[in-house]
C-alpha cells in the first residue's frame, strides 16, 4: 500500500503562483512534489521520475492537458487529477472519458485539492502493481507485454503498440463498455484518429486473443462500442 509520506506528486501548472500554492499545501500534508510549467516538461518528468500522481492543468503551453492526459493513459495508469478553469459539463466528461481520476475547477481550495490527492492515492494503492489480469489474459504495463495463460503454460501475444494500448486500456475496467471515441482519444496516435479505425484494431486484437486461447473476450456492445469480458 502506498503511504502519502512516500508519494511523489507531479504538479503540471503553467501559472507559477498557483503551482506554488498547490505544492506548498501538498508538502504540508507530507507529499513530495515536483513541478512542470508546460505539457512537454510534464511528460518528460513523468517518464523520468514515475510520480505516484499527476495534477494536470488543461490550458498549458507546448502540449495541452488533454494531450498530456491521453499520453499518460497510453503509458499506463498513473492517477491524474485535472486542474482547470473550464467548468462546463462537457469538459468534465471529456476528462473522465480520456481517463482522469478526478477533476477540480479553478478557483479551488488548496486544502480540498490535497484531500482529493490523498483520496485518489488511497484508491490507487489498492491496485496490484503493474500486472493486470482479466480472465486468462495477463498484461504487464511496465514491460508492455501481454500473454494468455492456458492449461499447459503461457502464450505470449504479438501485439502492435496500438493493440497493446487498447487491450491495456480496456483491461483496467473489465466489463465496462467503451465508446469508440474514448478508445481513439486514449489509445490511437493522432494520424490514426478515426473512430472506425478502432474496429480494425479490435478485430485483429480479437483474432490474436482467440488464436492464443482467450475466446470471446472482446464483445460488441450495441449502440455503445466494445467490452473486454468473457460475459456477453
Amino acid at each position: 500500500m502506498l503511504h502519502s509520506e512516500n508519494a511523489l506528486i507531479l504538479v503540471a501548472e503553467d501559472e507559477p503562483e498557483i503551482a506554488e500554492v498547490i505544492a506548498a499545501y501538498l508538502e504540508r500534508e507530507g507529499f513530495r512534489t515536483v513541478r512542470a510549467a508546460d505539457g512537454r516538461s510534464a511528460l518528460e518528468l513523468h517518464l523520468a521520475l514515475k510520480p505516484d500522481l499527476v495534477m494536470l492543468d488543461v490550458q498549458m503551453p507546448r502540449v495541452d492537458g488533454w494531450e498530456v492526459l491521453a499520453e499518460l493513459r497510453r503509458r499506463g495508469s498513473t492517477p491524474v487529477i485535472m486542474l482547470t478553469a473550464l467548468d462546463q459539463d462537457i469538459d468534465k466528461l471529456q476528462a473522465l472519458r480520456i481517463g482522469a481520476d478526478d477533476y477540480v475547477v479553478k478557483p479551488f481550495n488548496a486544502v480540498e485539492v490535497a484531500a482529493r490527492a490523498r483520496a485518489v492515492l488511497r484508491r490507487a494503492g489498492g491496485r496490484c502493481g503493474t500486472i493486470v489480469r482479466v480472465g486468462p489474459i495477463e498484461i504487464d504495463m511496465d514491460s508492455h507485454l501481454a500473454s494468455v495463460i492456458v492449461d499447459d503454460g503461457t502464450v505470449p501475444l504479438s501485439l502492435t503498440l496500438t493493440e497493446f494500448r487498447i487491450l491495456a486500456h480496456m483491461a483496467r475496467a473489465p466489463r465496462r463498455a467503451f465508446a469508440r471515441s474514448e478508445l481513439v482519444d486514449a489509445c490511437l496516435p493522432g494520424g490514426e484518429a478515426l473512430e472506425r479505425t478502432v474496429d480494425t484494431h479490435l478485430s485483429k486484437l480479437r483474432r490474436k486473443l482467440e488464436e492464443a486461447g482467450a475466446v470471446g473476450f472482446i464483445n460488441n456492445v450495441r449502440g455503445v462500442g466494445f467490452r473486454l469480458s468473457a460475459i456477453i
